[in-house]
């Protein structure tokens, strides 16, 4: 059963007439990765929507302890503008920053997992975020991803689709450092750029075209899931229709998964076919069901596919009652959340804009799991 939306009373300027349908939302993105918004700028949106929990969700980046707020003063502004001397800044406790704004913040991470996977994201929160397995992660990411998106750029631009590194970096003029790339940018490029109608259809054409296949490494989700529940925490699967059928995984990984040992067993989920020698194939619920074994603790269902690179047909409300037909006695965790981006600062047309509480879950269903307010109560 998919629960009953709450339509929220607040407002914001930038989202005239929307009321948000969740009052908690589990999946965020900030400047931190490839989100339009500072942290700042997610929680005040949140606030003046009348949100109640919000959590930033960052690629592969631990969330920050501390913020920046900038404040207009206004008293030496120019008119239509800011000069500097009309604008303080100062750095804040993130979470002191969101309650100040009647917001409950959650600090999470969103990691990319399974090399030779799409979309299979990890959801964490409630970590000891001073781990030294963050700091490993955070560097390996780093190191795969300039040296594969660069290669993916190479190949794009030797198709006709002409593109330099130097414009991905330059990030539709929100310049970034090359440790701050995210995949998401060059499909943003190649929509700029008029090669794609949208970043999603980018996303889409990349994914599906094997010459653009540019495998970078990513770690294996059940080490993922391991690791963080080491570190105090929640795992959550985030999307899980976007992960592509059938699962594609290296022969070695399907053995090292096959609990009898034979190797990727149709017991294991795996069908007998190979599609090449090293690579073995499975379902997406099997794939699912490992990352249960493994002790995942909840997984992402109300979530706006429509919005994203989603190839499937099922319509979103069908996808819901699925996965909670499918794993509400499985997992700990139900989790909901709209993967925002403030898409709207980027081109993208309002319809296919992802905004703050369009997916999530109930304040009674947040206040109900003991997963959840177990991390809440480490805010």
């Amino acid at each position: 059963m998919i629960l009953q939306k709450e339509t929220l009373s607040g407002g914001s300027a930038d989202f005239p007439g929307y009321r948000p349908a969740y009052p908690v939302d589990l999946h965020c993105h900030t400047t931190r990765s490839d989100g339009a918004d500072t942290p700042q700028q997610l929680i005040d949106h949140a606030a003046d929507l009348g949100m109640k929990v919000i959590a930033i969700t960052d690629h592969d980046i631990r969330p920050p302890k501390e913020i920046e707020i900038v404040n207009n003063t206004g008293a030496d502004a120019p008119a239509g503008g800011t000069s500097d001397s009309a604008v303080s800044r100062k750095r804040v406790d993130a979470v002191d920053y969101a309650r100040s704004r009647g917001l409950l913040l959650l600090r999470g991470i969103e990691i990319s997992c399974e090399t030779t996977v799409e979309d299979c994201h990890i959801v964490c929160f409630g970590c000891d975020w001073d781990d030294p397995f963050f700091d490993k992660l955070e560097r390996e990411v780093v190191e795969s991803k300039i040296r594969s998106y660069r290669e993916l750029v190479r190949r794009l631009d030797a198709d006709g689709m002409r593109m330099t590194w130097e414009e991905v970096l330059e990030n539709g003029g929100n310049p970034i450092r090359e440790d701050q790339v995210q995949k998401k940018m060059i499909f943003e490029l190649m929509a700029r750029k008029g090669y794609q109608p949208d970043w999603s259809a980018a996303k889409l054409l990349v994914k599906n075209s094997p010459a653009y296949q540019v495998l970078r490494q990513k770690p294996d989700p059940v080490s993922v899931i391991r690791e963080i529940h080491r570190c105090g925490g929640i795992a959550i699967m985030a999307h899980p229709f976007l992960v592509n059928e059938p699962v594609r995984l290296p022969a070695s990984t399907m053995e090292d998964r096959t609990d009898d040992g034979t190797g990727g067993t149709e017991e294991a989920g795996m069908p007998g076919n190979m599609t090449g020698p090293a690579a073995g194939t499975m379902t997406r619920a099997a794939y699912i069901d490992r990352l249960i074994e493994a002790g995942l603790d909840g997984i992402e269902a109300c979530y706006p596919y429509t919005k994203t690179s989603y190839g499937g047909t099922m319509p979103p409300g069908d996808i819901e009652r699925e996965i909670r037909g499918r794993y509400t006695d499985r997992v700990s965790i139900i989790s909901g959340g709209s993967d925002y981006h403030a898409d709207f600062k980027k081109g993208v047309k309002p319809e296919k804009a992802r905004i703050i509480g369009e997916a999530g879950i109930t304040m009674g269903y947040f206040e109900n799991c003991a997963l959840l307010q177990k991390v809440a109560a480490r805010a």
